[in-house]
């Protein structure tokens, strides 16, 4: 009897042993990604600084160096995905990683779409939640943005064209083929041309679309 009040059936270890188990794990857990978030951006304090001694230390105040720090998460995911490969099928899986950075500083609405968002990090606890709720939520939030800043039809690749009210990804694709095809838009009443997108899908698009 005194070892069944010790340890009760079904357990191998008392519960509140469990329980601090659980929660140590967690914790280490938890802190693990707070470190490295804190070692990336140590690093990256640590490159703008030496970038700005050396520009300090070889050029004049007037001709110094300009430099820009571009967030890289989810490059690695992109660089690994199909979309990547299609666009870029002779290159190493690092140089497109290395091109989907750089072109984040040029427009970073554009290519930050090509990644699912829960591959940029969306929180802590972002596994914890319902995926499919969470999935619906994050589509619905990088609509709206795109929908709010309005694409330029003539430069707009297949997946940014994707999130326009209107077009999915078969009508994206037809657009972008049209494009190659004929030469860029003269102006929306253009896009009527394009196969598949009807008067409907027109009322819906074009007010979201740039010539």
């Amino acid at each position: 009897m005194e070892g069944f009040d010790q340890h009760p059936a079904g357990y191998d270890q008392p519960p509140s042993r469990h329980a601090h188990h659980h929660r140590q794990r967690h914790r280490l857990a938890r802190n693990g990604k707070a470190r490295g978030r804190t070692i990336r951006g140590a690093i990256q304090r640590d490159t703008k600084t030496g970038a700005g001694k050396t520009s300090l230390d070889l050029q004049p105040p007037a001709h110094q160096t300009k430099y820009l720090i571009v967030n890289e998460a989810g490059a690695s995911v992109y660089s690994a995905s199909s979309l990547a490969r299609a666009e870029f099928p002779d290159l190493d899986v690092t140089i497109r990683g290395a091109v989907s950075i750089a072109r984040r500083a040029q427009d970073p609405l554009a290519e930050l779409v090509k990644i699912d968002p829960k591959s940029i990090g969306v929180g802590m606890y972002q596994h914890d939640v319902d995926q499919t709720a969470l999935t619906h939520a994050l589509d619905g939030v990088v609509e709206s943005v795109v929908n709010s800043v309005g694409v330029d039809v003539n430069t707009a690749s297949s997946a940014l064209l994707t999130h326009v009210a209107g077009i999915g990804p078969k009508l994206a694709t037809n657009i972008v083929t049209h494009r190659d095809a004929n030469g860029p838009f003269k102006s929306r009443t253009a896009l009527k041309k394009v196969a598949g997108l009807g008067p409907k899908a027109f009322e819906q698009a074009a007010g979201f679309m740039r010539i």
